[in-house]
């Protein structure tokens, strides 16, 4: 299996409903790696860039201002096939349609409010990765000490 890396976005509705540790637990549990993790508060400008593939579609500007509305966490989690991964344990889009005991399913509250974000391809996440980090903010380090 590959080791990939992948974008995470903590979104607005899981910080506001105090979730983030409870998301953070649920990726690593599921081997999830983060190597980069910071706070921001996007502007309309950085949300629309990031979104710019949905320019088009009826939802951008809502998503946009949903995105900006709150602070966000990004991050890059890394682990075998971490696209993927991340979206298994993320769930379906919409939390009503999302698997049992999946991050959308837990703690979304709407299809716009689904409290996280993930990259839906490697292509995709390098791309969405280099949009927030740089490559020396990306760290390398052992995480298989037991405790």
């Amino acid at each position: 299996m590959a080791i990939e890396r992948t974008l995470s976005i903590l979104k607005p509705d899981a910080l506001q409903w105090r979730a983030v540790g409870k998301i953070l637990a649920r990726l690593e549990e599921a081997g999830l790696k983060p190597v980069a993790m910071k706070m921001l508060q996007l502007s309309q400008k950085q949300a629309e860039g990031f979104y710019a593939v949905h320019r088009e579609r009826p939802f951008f500007k809502s998503l946009v201002a949903y995105m900006s509305s709150g602070p966000v966490i990004v991050q890059v989690l890394e682990g075998e096939n971490a696209v993927a991964k991340n979206r298994e344990v993320m769930g379906a889009t919409d939390p009503a349609k999302a698997a049992e005991g999946t991050i959308r399913k837990l703690f979304a509250r709407s299809i716009e409010a689904n409290s996280v974000h993930g990259s839906d391809s490697p292509e995709n996440a390098r791309t969405e990765i280099a949009y927030f980090f740089a490559q020396t903010e990306l760290v390398a380090y052992d995480w298989t000490a037991k405790r």
